[in-house]
């Protein structure tokens, strides 16, 4: 079984365009892992379901307030959120392609999608390395922009937390040209 040991830090480009969200909405964090970004949403008011199929992970985030869990096996099966929806959702390094169009789905209109995971160049520093868990140069941006408005997209070699080499895409469901960006952290 995976544990999450890793940081209980949240990423920048969660905490650069969490301001985005309806103040008090509710938010996902799929696959959230340790819950590093659920702990930081919630601590801000938010109200989130941190979903993962990690159990010990998930029972460390019994009692936050504002944070609910489920345990979910998010590749197979039933999918978890048929008929939810919510103000935004919050993936970081997880990829699994047949979900992306039901994430979208269970984002509401003016929800704030916020996805940051591994692209295809990341083996050369490890995991993961398997090009079903990379995404193609672009992918998550024309998988998106369809569906959104994207505010902010990259992708690239990062050397912070670790090297790396990623896409990260910020987007708002619906198409809506006059949003602001909020301030680089």
């Amino acid at each position: 079984m995976l544990r999450h040991t890793g940081s209980l830090t949240p990423s920048p480009w969660v905490t650069r365009f969490a301001p985005l969200i309806a103040a008090g909405g509710e938010v996902l964090d799929f696959a959230c892992g340790s819950g590093r970004h659920a702990r930081w949403l919630a601590s801000r008011g938010f109200r989130v379901e941190a979903v993962d199929r990690d159990a010990v992970a998930l029972e460390l985030l019994v009692g936050v307030p504002h944070l609910s869990t489920r345990e979910a096996d998010l590749e197979e099966g039933a999918w978890p959120y048929a008929g939810r929806h919510f103000d935004a959702i919050v993936v970081t390094n997880y990829l699994f392609r047949p979900r992306l169009p039901l994430l979208l789905t269970a984002l509401n209109h003016g929800g704030v999608l916020i996805y940051e995971t591994f692209m295809v160049g990341n083996e050369r520093f490890g995991k993961p390395s398997n090009p079903d868990f990379l995404l193609r140069s672009h992918e998550l941006f024309e998988r998106v922009a369809d569906a959104c408005t994207v505010l902010a997209y990259e992708q690239g070699e990062v050397s912070d937390p670790k090297p790396a080499v990623i896409q990260r895409i910020c987007a708002v469901k619906g198409h809506n040209p006059s949003l602001r960006l909020p301030l680089a952290n």
